[in-house]
């Protein structure tokens, strides 16, 4: 039987929906286009026929005339839409594509979104019958725009005759889409639909009238389908949600006492779900992963740990046991649920992953001004409203550093040149203004003051190669110092292909950023060999990044900050809290801009990556010290200690940007920490002279200086009070996160902790996936472990089962597939411990699939605990 490959599965569907995307227009929005990237669908599409692939949410009137097709002459009759949102979130976007497109006779949409799971979805308006009602409510809207519009424009031919300016003209070509994702009520809805339908006038022809039936209805043909297969394959057989998805941004747990964050599930505690308040990420995964499996024709034994996880698994067993047909010709695996709460202290390190620390200092695109509301109607209306917004997973590498200043100079003049040109060919009688405008372009590329911009036109995501997934599945496994040598070997093998002399002393060994840098530069001496070693390229210029200063220094501090925790936390509290603070009160020495770029100073620690290391320091507590007191693992000295360094970093540093439990004291805080600054400048300029000059000075002692400056005092010590109440906060949350462990029956029993270390090294960790995966794998119980029996299993147990013919409950390692999916997100070092387990398992015939809500970071998980997305 064929082993399962997740990319392959993800190109096969795209061939399905062949027929439908041939000769199309294809929108994409960003979950897709992030999805499709890595995947390497583009190739694809255009052997398929398709006319050109678009974004979503930047739609352009000018998308209609791009053609990927020389063969395709005819103007564009059909649109093609596929989007990882709900078809109600997506459709004021879908709606200004056919205002704008109105040669578009036939719309097909692809949501990734199942109609039960639209129907189950709290924030959908949709019912049960949720595609055959939004393509009823979709053609409704179109054609109340289309009588909208043409009022608009017969009281405008009133007023104002027939006449069109050029500069009317540029002003609809210079169309401002980012309108759109700022849309409240019905009356801003329909301007914008009308300013967004504005720019079909740019055609002279009289193609874009819109054919109407003789009832005087439209003839546009809407239709709505299921496409599961909307993923991001890091590897063929590891996979998590697109980032600007609604599946990964659904909220997984609701603002409560046992929640951190909407990211991240609830804290298990063991009880049976009453069935109630059911996340919609929950809600959502389940459905994902029954069409994941169906697609790959696999027949789930589900297990779950974790509360959440057991909501998903319970949804799972009742959709399998009322949709599926013909299970028996489906090939047997086991799915095994986890939830991320179980174990918050692995993402939040800095492992040994080469992966990893990749991740952590790549640049990667930012979330467009566009992008989907995120919507959480629940916690709206309960609580303040946290807003759950992933980092975006595409992987931007900049080219322009391998090339040399000259070359990089040339190559953008002739690239507004060529952009000029275009523009001016498109109407040259009508866009002169354009011309004009782009030739400050121009100007400006000269300058060099558009680097960063024309850069970033040549950059790509080295996640999607199209190569294949092989690179991307060696360095799964590598630790960090491994997958520097591994791209190197990479780079003096493709040298060697494109006989290129190499310098004798280029030897495998401890690699620089500088080396893969000159090794990437001489794989590039034209655009034929640039294009034929781009993935390689790539992968060494991401490397280079995260190699280089301050980058690799940082992740070695933070390597070194968290083996000291670890090593104090088998000592004592004493030890451990005395490390935290050292840790907070070095960080003030450290300043950092809010693009995380770390200036020269004695520490490379900022603060936020103390309050990272606070947070591990208490997990480890938790786990080591967990009779030291009711009220956390330190104590109350300890404690206070602590939380009196925190407020001297806070008032020192006035870092807060990112910290959700100081919102509303950044402006104070900003204020003092300027006001602090300008006193100590004023005392080092201004001191007195000689004693003379102090009876000078006491007849300016007025009482009005006196009441400010007591308004000063009592308004500092204001600030401060408050500071403290956050702070006391803030250490509530500490001794919650100390509580993990203690608070679920499962890890209480001792079982993980019994597997705590592997190997020679006594302070190595392993994440629990490794020792969940070896201890199922060598059959051991755990407790907790919830098995989900099947639709069939429940009928024999109820039935037959009272004549003797029960079912045995199966094990999840006696499947010869494995399917681990991590609620809340994995990140890669997880990866390959858990490849690790399967192979030291000695069972080679066993397939492993990965998959997690998103691929985290510290920096992710700072921000789901501390930051912005967090309950805090």
């Amino acid at each position: 039987m064929a082993s399962v490959d997740l990319i392959k599965s993800c190109l096969d569907s795209i061939r399905q929906i062949s027929d439908e995307i041939e000769n199309a227009v294809v929108y994409l929005d960003a979950g897709c286009l992030e999805a499709f990237q890595f995947v390497g669908a583009f190739p694809l599409l255009l052997e398929l026929g398709v006319r050109s692939v678009c974004s979503l949410e930047n739609m352009s009137p000018l998308d209609i005339t791009a053609d990927w097709n020389s063969t395709c002459t005819d103007p564009a009759s059909k649109m093609v839409v596929i989007t990882s949102r709900l078809l109600s979130d997506a459709h004021r976007y879908i709606l200004r594509c056919l205002g704008t497109h109105q040669t578009i006779l036939h719309c097909l949409i692809f949501t990734s979104i199942s109609e039960i799971a639209h129907s189950a979805y709290v924030d959908s308006p949709l019912g049960p019958d949720a595609f055959r009602e939004y393509e009823t409510l979709l053609l409704q809207d179109y054609e109340e725009l289309l009588k909208k519009c043409e009022r608009k424009r017969t009281s405008s031919h009133q007023h104002s005759g027939t006449r069109h300016s050029a500069g009317a003209r540029q002003e609809k070509l210079s169309f401002d889409s980012n309108d759109w994702s700022q849309l409240g009520s019905n009356e801003t809805y329909d301007q914008n639909v009308e300013s967004g339908s504005a720019g079909r006038d740019i055609y002279d022809d009289n193609s874009v009238t819109c054919t109407e039936g003789e009832d005087g209805s439209t003839s546009l043909l809407i239709s709505v389908h299921h496409f599961p297969m909307i993923l991001c394959p890091i590897s063929q057989r590891v996979f998590v949600f697109p980032s600007e998805g609604t599946v990964a941004e659904a909220c997984l747990s609701y603002e409560r006492e046992d929640s951190f964050s909407p990211g991240l599930p609830s804290i298990c505690s063991g009880l049976p779900s009453d069935g109630e308040d059911i996340p919609p990420g929950a809600t959502l995964t389940a459905h994902f992963l029954y069409h994941l499996a169906a697609k790959m024709d696999l027949k789930l034994e589900i297990f779950s740990l974790g509360d959440t996880s057991k909501v998903i698994g319970k949804m799972l067993t009742d959709m399998s046991s009322l949709y599926d047909v013909g299970r028996r010709n489906k090939r047997s695996a086991g799915l095994l649920l986890i939830d991320r709460t179980l174990d918050l202290l692995t993402p939040c390190c800095h492992g040994d992953s080469f992966l990893d620390r990749l991740l952590a200092f790549v640049p990667r695109t930012e979330r467009s001004n566009s992008s989907f509301p995120v919507k959480n109607s629940q916690i709206a209306s309960k609580h303040s409203p946290v807003s759950l917004q992933r980092r975006p997973l595409d992987i931007r590498i900049p080219f322009e550093s391998i090339f040399s200043k000259e070359e990089h100079k040339m190559s953008s003049t002739r690239l507004s040149e060529s952009i000029i040109a275009f523009v001016s060919g498109w109407n040259s009688t009508e866009v002169v203004s354009a011309a004009t405008d782009l030739a400050d372009v121009a100007e400006k590329v000269h300058n060099n003051s558009m680097d960063f911009e024309l850069g970033s036109l040549l950059s790509g995501s080295f996640l999607s190669n199209y190569r294949g997934a092989n690179d991307l599945e060696v360095l799964l496994d590598r630790r960090a110092k491994d997958g520097p040598l591994m791209i190197k070997k990479w780079l003096l093998e493709a040298l060697k292909q494109e006989k290129i002399p190499l310098n004798s002393k280029t030897r495998l060994g401890l690699t620089t950023a500088s080396e893969l840098h000159s090794l990437a530069k001489k794989l590039a001496p034209d655009q034929m060999s640039l294009i034929r070693n781009r993935g390689i390229i790539q992968l060494a210029l991401a490397a280079e990044i995260a190699l280089s200063e301050p980058h690799s220094s940082r992740w070695d501090a933070f390597v070194s900050a968290e083996r000291i925790l670890s090593i104090s936390s088998v000592d004592n509290s004493q030890s451990l809290s005395s490390q935290l603070r050292d840790f907070i009160n070095t960080s003030t020495l450290a300043r950092s801009n809010e693009h995380k770029t770390i200036e020269p100073s004695n520490s490379l620690l900022s603060f936020q990556d103390a309050l990272l290391l606070g947070m591990i320091g208490y997990i480890l507590a938790g786990e080591n010290f967990p009779t030291s007191g009711s009220n956390g693992p330190f104590s109350w000295e300890e404690e206070h200690y602590l939380k009196e360094a925190v407020v001297d970093a806070i008032l020192e540093t006035a870092m807060t940007s990112k910290l959700r439990f100081l919102r509303g004291l950044q402006k104070e805080l900003e204020d003092n920490s300027r006001k602090e600054k300008s006193v100590k400048h004023e005392d080092v300029a201004s001191e007195p002279s000689n004693i003379d000059d102090f009876d000078d000075q006491w007849g300016s002692w007025d009482d009005e200086d006196t009441d400010q400056q007591n308004d000063q005092a009592y308004g500092d010590m204001q600030l401060k009070l408050e500071l403290r109440d956050r702070v006391d906060h803030l250490f509530k949350f500490f001794h919650k996160l100390s509580g993990l462990k203690w608070r679920n029956p499962s890890l209480k029993e001792g079982w993980a902790a019994s597997l705590s270390n592997f190997g020679s090294d006594p302070y190595a960790r392993k994440g629990l996936l490794y020792k969940l995966l070896k201890t199922l794998l060598a059959k051991y119980d755990i407790p907790g472990l919830e098995y989900h029996s099947s639709g069939v299993g429940r009928f024999l147990k109820s039935g037959f089962g009272r004549f003797g013919l029960g079912q045995a409950k199966p094990s999840f390692g006696d499947q010869s597939v494995l399917l681990v999916f991590v609620v809340g997100g994995m990140n890669t070092l997880e990866v390959r411990e858990a490849m690790e387990a399967v192979s030291e398992s000695n069972r080679p015939d066993t397939e492993l699939i990965l998959g997690g809500t998103t691929l985290l970071t510290p920096d992710d998980m700072f921000e789901l605990l501390l930051g912005s997305s967090s309950f805090i």
